[in-house]
């Protein structure tokens, strides 16, 4: 079956999925509402997808690929704080450019499904790089990464659910929890040189 010009298949019902969720939020996502949009039956997506919660699973993997790709672009050229600043500057660009699809990575667990734990791993990963130039390698690294991904995941949640209060700027604040984040992992390094030495 063809759209158009464009035959029908899984990538395509993700991209009218993914522009669906991004423009009118996650609520307007409905297996009758993409078949709607691409002007077919919805026994035509079935043929492609297996149902809603795929279709969530694979926006979560679609969007984490994403992320972690842009994250590494960001960070080319930089070290230490500067990466950190560069990295942490495009998570929350790209959750306002992608409101819908960043959501969507809290649709489907991740546990126990060996490509989403992967997709996070790599986003991990890149965290884990930019924070090389603080000194930290190997597990430090991990976990500092995890604690990063933890960070910068709650401040856009809540600032896609308008959960930032007035009167304060939310820019001045993610300022504030980025040059934390710089002044810890720095802080960490030397406390741990210092142990060594």
């Amino acid at each position: 079956m063809t759209v158009g010009t464009t035959p029908l298949d899984h990538r395509l019902i993700l991209t009218t999925a993914a522009a669906l969720i991004d423009n009118e939020g996650t609520d307007a996502l409905t297996m009758s509402r993409i078949a709607t949009e691409l002007n077919v039956t919805q026994p035509a997506l079935y043929r492609h997808v297996d149902g809603i919660q795929d279709l969530w699973r694979a926006l979560g993997l679609m969007t984490r690929a994403e992320l972690a790709e842009r994250l590494a672009n960001a960070s080319v050229g930089f070290a230490g704080a500067d990466a950190l600043r560069a990295v942490s500057t495009e998570w929350r660009a790209f959750s306002v450019e992608h409101p819908g699809c960043y959501r969507s990575t809290e649709r489907f667990p991740v546990k126990g499904d060996d490509e989403l734990e992967l997709a996070v791993e790599r986003v991990v990963d890149v965290l884990a790089m930019c924070l090389r130039g603080f000194g930290l390698e190997g597990d430090d690294a991990i976990h500092g990464a995890r604690t990063l991904r933890s960070a910068l995941h709650g401040f856009v949640t809540f600032e896609l659910g308008d959960g930032h209060p007035a009167p304060l700027d939310p820019d001045d604040s993610f300022d504030h929890l980025v040059e934390l984040l710089c002044l810890g992992f720095e802080t960490q390094f030397l406390i741990r040189k210092r142990r060594a030495a």
